[in-house]
C-alpha cells in the first residue's frame, strides 16, 4: 500500500494548475511528490478490489479486499504498537509450529516480491488456538504473557473488526 505525503493536497489548493509541480522537480525530472510505501505482504495473488468498510454496525473500519482467484481478506489496523509487536512476535512462534505442509518457507511465501512490511498474518496467528496447551504455555511465556491472554488477544482482534 502506498500513500501520498499529507501536505500533497495543500501544495495542489495552492497551485491548481500545477505548474509550480513543474518546476518542483529537480534533478532527472523526480517527482516533487514523493509516494510512501506504508505496507507490502504478498497475499497469494492479484488484489482487484480494495474497500475502507465495517463489516458488522460499530466495528472499526478495516480495508477488505478480493483477489482475482476469489479469495477474500482484510487489513486491519493495530490499536498500538504494543499490540503489534505482541502479534508480530506470536506469528514468528506459529510459523516454527506450524511448517507449510509443501516445505516451503511461509516468510519467503509472504515475502514473494518485495519484503514483507509493517504486516502481522493473522491466519498464521490463528493458529495459537490449534496448538497443545502445554505448547500453548510455553508461546504465550516467551510472549511474557499467559495462554488466556494471548487467546483473548485473538479474541478482541476478531470482534474488534469482524466477528
Amino acid at each position: 500500500m502506498l500513500r501520498l505525503p499529507k501536505d500533497v493536497t495543500d501544495d495542489v489548493q495552492d497551485d491548481p494548475t500545477g505548474v509550480r509541480a513543474l518546476y518542483d522537480r529537480g534533478n532527472l525530472n523526480g517527482a516533487p511528490q514523493k509516494i510512501e510505501l506504508i505496507t507490502q505482504f504478498y497475499v497469494g495473488s492479484m488484489i482487484t478490489t480494495l474497500q475502507k468498510t465495517n463489516l458488522v454496525p460499530g466495528a472499526e473500519d478495516a480495508l477488505v479486499y478480493t483477489t482475482i482467484t476469489g479469495a477474500i481478506g482484510l487489513f486491519v489496523p493495530f490499536v498500538s504498537r504494543d499490540e503489534y509487536e505482541l502479534f508480530q512476535t506470536l506469528e514468528m512462534h506459529m510459523r516454527v509450529e506450524f511448517p507449510p505442509l509443501c516445505g516451503r518457507d511461509h516468510l519467503a511465501y509472504r515475502s514473494f516480491y518485495a519484503p514483507i512490511k509493517n504486516v502481522v498474518d493473522g491466519d498464521m496467528c490463528e493458529q495459537f488456538g490449534m496448538v497443545e496447551a502445554v505448547k500453548q504455555r510455553e508461546i504465550a511465556e516467551n510472549l511474557g504473557r499467559k495462554a488466556t491472554e494471548v487467546a483473548k488477544k485473538l479474541e478482541d482482534m476478531r470482534t474488534r473488526y469482524a466477528f
